[in-house]
């Protein structure tokens, strides 16, 4: 047999294994479906406080179902409670998941960022203790790291820890923490070490959000939801065994976080669905206009663009490529399909896109969508940041001048 003739054959056994993991899939998910409570379905944009509390239940719900059933962790490996499959499963699984309207969105902090951080950087007890917990959604997960003077600057964070005993005492505040009023668990970084340079004086903590001194906010957006909050810390104690990777390390694990963060807000389908777009002008009597046939087909691109950089994400992460420029890509790309896909979508329902409830199935609320697209090019990294690191990983252009990066953090002057 040839090089070109085993490859082939190696090719079409892939394909083969995918397609019959794509018929369990989708028999599997069709004969459970019908138990996903409407909170399952949840993009993240619910318009209340009641309907958050619903999602995150039903969400919790639907991914015990999934791990009870053995479609959970695809990728994760089997030791930590997953069944050690290659990326392009979690892909196809997704995929299927999608097509009938349910969402991983809610529990995407843990499972798709902090789960894959800890089982890198975390101890042996670590792993036992919070990932299985995590992977059948008894417990949900939230990410402490921005604050109102550290956002794209992340590495800028002031709330600092000091080591008292067996714990860490840990005061200051955060910011835009999707989910923190529903979550169990929170990943941190706090100032451990004020004298050393801004990027060496940080520690990854996990706390407890039930904790004394932790309480969360939720801040009101203009989607009318609550899917953020601000939380403050006071006086908040940390066992020193929830340290995640080294003291005074934290921003080589925050760093990990940040790649698995654009890897899932680019690799996966968590934005509105360019068929859900298609039928809508359909039923709207706009698909045979030839301006909007020319925006659904651009959009309709644009997804198909998304998927192919999706694979590239995902193809870049199993080479352990987290900090390299592909899933900046994809996260600029995805904020723009968000964007444009919700704009059509408004213009296709034109007054009608005024009125509460104006949905398309499968799709959740398109004002919805609208309203929350702007805050898709600031989470994860805001556009400007992905466009830097884009030019200095990928491009390989300089980098740009960081006067301050040697200087002791607390001789750095504070707005």
């Amino acid at each position: 047999m040839t090089a070109t003739t085993a490859t082939d054959a190696a090719g079409t056994d892939e394909e083969r294994e995918q397609a019959q993991f794509r018929a369990a899939a989708r028999a599997w998910i069709a004969q459970h479906a019908p138990a996903a409570g409407p909170g399952a379905r949840s993009t993240g944009f619910s318009a209340s406080s009641d309907d958050q509390g619903r999602a995150a239940r039903d969400a919790r719900a639907w991914q015990r179902l999934r791990f009870d059933g053995g479609w959970a962790g695809l990728s994760w490996p089997v030791g930590h409670g997953g069944r050690g499959l290659p990326l392009a499963f979690e892909r196809i699984y997704a995929e299927e998941q999608t097509a009938v309207g349910i969402s991983n969105a809610l529990l995407q902090v843990g499972l798709g960022m902090v789960g894959p951080t800890i089982i890198r950087h975390g101890t042996p007890e670590q792993h036992d203790r919070y990932l299985t917990p995590m992977l059948r959604g008894d417990e949900g997960w939230c990410q402490l790291f921005s604050e109102p003077g550290a956002g794209s600057d992340l590495a800028a964070v002031a709330c600092h820890a000091v080591r008292d005993g067996d714990d860490w005492v840990v005061d200051g505040q955060k910011v835009w923490t999707s989910g923190a009023a529903h979550s169990d668990w929170g990943i941190l970084l706090a100032r451990s070490a004020p004298d050393q340079p801004k990027h060496r004086g940080i520690t990854c903590f996990l706390v407890d959000m039930t904790s004394a001194g932790v309480e969360v906010r939720p801040l009101r957006q203009m989607t009318g939801g609550a899917h953020f909050s601000e939380v403050f810390l006071t006086g908040v104690r940390v066992p020193a065994a929830n340290v995640l990777g080294d003291v005074d390390g934290g921003w080589s694990v925050a760093l990990t976080t940040l790649g698995f963060e654009r890897n899932v807000i680019g690799g996966t389908n968590l934005g509105p669905d360019a068929h859900a777009v298609i039928r809508l002008a359909v039923e709207h009597g706009r698909a045979a206009d030839p301006t909007f046939r020319d925006a659904l087909a651009r959009t309709y691109s644009r997804e198909r663009i998304l998927s192919f950089l999706g694979d590239r994400t995902r193809a870049a992460a199993a080479r352990d490529r987290l900090r390299g420029y592909e899933g900046s890509v994809a996260k600029l790309a995805h904020a723009q399909h968000v964007r444009d896909t919700s704009a059509l979508a408004l213009r296709v329902l034109g007054p009608g896109a005024l009125l509460a409830g104006a949905d398309a199935p499968g799709a959740g609320s398109w004002q919805q969508y609208f309203l929350g697209g702007p805050s898709y090019r600031i989470a994860g990294g805001t556009d400007e940041i992905q466009r830097n690191v884009i030019a200095e990983r990928g491009l390989g252009l300089p980098t740009e001048p960081r006067a301050d990066r040697s200087l002791p953090f607390r001789e750095l002057p504070r707005s």
